[in-house]
């Protein structure tokens, strides 16, 4: 299934470095229209003002945590419907069920590859 490579992207997490790798690996497949925030609560200002199609978040972040932030977008009206896929260095079960829950698209564990996250994106965006 051809994914829009257009697709604007907000990736948020609160290591700068974490913020490089994945900008690179989504460059290595075709992603360029990619924007950052450092934790939730500037996300959730940027989704405000922006128009994203998918958002990349980690989920340990401080002081609002990539679980907070998907809650606060599913809760809006006009952000709920947004592609989102949490990324974590936790596989616990209950995370994930937590993530689920709260309406996450889609669960990345670190570490990850450019493949891994192309078949992620591909699944949620495929079936937005």
């Amino acid at each position: 299934m051809a994914i829009n490579n257009k697709t604007s992207i907000l990736i948020v997490d609160d290591y700068k470095t974490m913020l490089r790798i994945i900008r690179n690996l989504l460059k290595q497949i075709d992603f360029e229209n990619v924007e950052e925030a450092s934790d939730g609560g500037e996300a959730f200002s940027k989704m405000q003002a922006g128009n994203f199609g998918l958002v990349i978040s980690d989920w340990n972040m401080e002081p609002v945590t990539g679980l907070q932030l998907l809650q606060q977008v599913r809760a809006d009206p006009r952000l709920k419907a947004t592609p989102f896929i949490m990324i974590t260095a936790e596989s616990k079960v209950e995370n994930v069920i937590a993530a689920k829950q709260a309406g996450v698209s889609n669960y990345i564990v670190k570490p990850f590859n450019a493949d891994t996250l192309r078949e992620k994106i591909t699944k949620v965006l495929g079936n937005a």
